[in-house]
């Protein structure tokens, strides 16, 4: 594969992963906010489950550009526990943090502790980055 076509596919997945980002974003501002808690946990679930879902999408581009064939239908947590571990042990570390807070605590139980959710936000965005394309 090529310099510009690697270039453009991480064009295509970071895109689409900062889009889902956006959208988790303004899915938080419905929770509202009261001190350190969001006040409303059904938003804050389909915020963090739109997030999760964007960190997915980057990581589908970072493996498929690492070589990592593509599979199709549903991938297991497994899948990419498996194929970061053999690639990124930093990787590893980030997306254990974001499956953990995000996945987890934050769709599942409907944590609202900003704070905990706004971490799982960050390390969303340092994966994203990790697709990055020089021009975007």
């Amino acid at each position: 594969m090529s310099t510009t076509e690697q270039e453009q596919l991480k064009k295509k997945y970071y895109n689409e992963a900062i889009r889902y980002m956006d959208n988790a974003k303004e899915s938080l501002k419905k929770a509202g906010k009261s001190n350190d808690f969001y006040a409303d946990d059904k938003y804050v679930k389909v915020a963090c489950g739109t997030a999760y879902s964007g960190v997915l999408k980057a990581l589908d581009g970072y493996l498929y550009l690492k070589g990592v064939e593509k599979r199709k239908g549903r991938k297991s947590i497994d899948f990419y526990y498996e194929n970061l571990g053999k690639l990124d042990k930093s990787l590893l570390k980030y997306f254990h943090s974001v499956y953990e807070t995000l996945h987890l605590s934050g769709y599942y139980d409907g944590l609202c502790d900003a704070k905990v959710i706004q971490s799982g936000f960050l390390r969303a965005y340092e994966i994203i980055n990790k697709i990055k394309p020089a021009t975007a």
